[in-house]
C-alpha cells in the first residue's frame, strides 16, 4: 500500500509570511483607531456654539492692563471692541440670527442686549469668552417696539464698577450680579404704570427711573423710583437682594457657569 504524500517542508519564507499576517491583524485596529481621531475631532468642532455665539479675535492683547480698555460699538449685527487710540478692532461678537440692541461698557465687562431678549456679558479686554446669558422674561412684544430697538437706558450699572447690572424694561427692573449673572432681585412696575428705561439716571449711589402712570392722580415724585444694589430705596426697607455681592466674583474670569 502506497504511503500518503508528505506535506512539503516549510521553506525559509514560511515563518516570515506567518509573522506578516499576524502583524497585519495587529495593525488593523491601530489604523482604525488613528483614522477615528480626526473624525472625533471634526465632530467636536462641528457642534453648534451655545446660543449661536461666535467670538472672533482680531488683535492680540498681551494681558490685562496693557493699554486702555477697548471701546465698544454696534456695527451691523456684531458687537465690536476696538482700540480707542487707533481704531484697531480687537474682537467681534455675533449671534446667529440675532442682532445687538444696546451696549454697556464696564471695567472688564461688555454687557449687551440682543434682539431675542438675551442679555450677555463678554470678557471685555480680549473677548476671550462670554461669561453668561440671561433672558428677559415676557419681553417679546416690547422687543418689537421702536423704543426697545433703540435700547436706550435698558442696561444700567447699579454700583460703582458695575458689580451689579440693572436691566430696565417697562414691566420690571431686574438686577444681576455682574460676576456670574446671578439674579439678585426683581421689581415690577406699579399696576397701571410702566418704567421708562430711557428716562433714568444715576444719582448719589442710586438709579432713578421714571415710572409714568397715565391717568393716575399721582404727583410727579410718585412717578419716579430709586433703586440700588439692594432693591428699591424706601425708608425702613427690607433689602430684596440675598447674599454677598462678592460671592462668585472668583469666577468672573471663567467661561459661563
Amino acid at each position: 500500500m502506497a504511503a500518503p504524500p508528505r506535506a512539503p517542508a516549510a521553506g525559509p519564507g514560511a515563518v516570515p509570511a506567518r509573522r506578516a499576517r499576524t502583524g497585519a491583524r495587529l495593525l488593523l485596529p491601530v489604523a482604525l483607531a488613528l483614522l477615528a481621531v480626526p473624525l472625533v475631532t471634526a465632530a467636536h468642532h462641528s457642534r453648534p456654539a451655545p446660543y449661536g455665539d461666535h467670538l472672533a479675535a482680531h488683535a492680540r492683547v498681551s494681558g490685562a492692563g496693557a493699554g486702555p480698555a477697548p471701546a465698544l460699538r454696534i456695527r451691523g449685527r456684531a458687537v465690536e471692541a476696538y482700540d480707542p487710540r487707533g481704531g484697531t478692532v480687537r474682537w467681534t461678537y455675533t449671534r446667529e440670527g440675532r442682532r445687538p440692541l444696546a451696549l454697556l461698557p464696564a471695567p472688564g465687562h461688555a454687557f449687551a442686549l440682543w434682539s431675542d431678549g438675551l442679555v450677555t456679558d463678554t470678557e471685555r479686554d480680549a473677548g476671550r469668552f462670554v461669561r453668561w446669558h440671561r433672558a428677559i422674561p415676557q419681553s417679546a412684544a416690547w422687543l418689537r417696539t421702536p423704543a426697545a430697538r433703540g435700547g436706550a437706558g435698558v442696561l444700567r450699572p447699579l454700583t460703582d464698577g458695575a458689580r451689579m447690572l440693572a436691566v430696565v424694561t417697562p414691566h420690571r427692573i431686574a438686577a444681576y450680579r455682574a460676576a456670574d449673572g446671578d439674579l439678585r432681585w426683581v421689581l415690577p412696575a406699579r399696576p397701571g404704570c410702566a418704567f421708562a428705561p430711557a428716562r433714568s439716571l444715576r444719582r448719589g449711589g442710586a438709579l432713578l427711573v421714571a415710572q409714568p402712570c397715565p391717568g393716575a392722580a399721582l404727583s410727579w415724585t410718585a412717578q419716579v423710583i430709586a433703586v440700588d444694589d439692594r432693591g428699591r430705596v424706601v425708608p425702613g426697607r427690607t433689602p430684596l437682594g440675598n447674599g454677598d455681592l462678592e460671592r462668585g466674583a472668583e469666577r468672573a474670569g471663567s467661561p459661563e457657569n
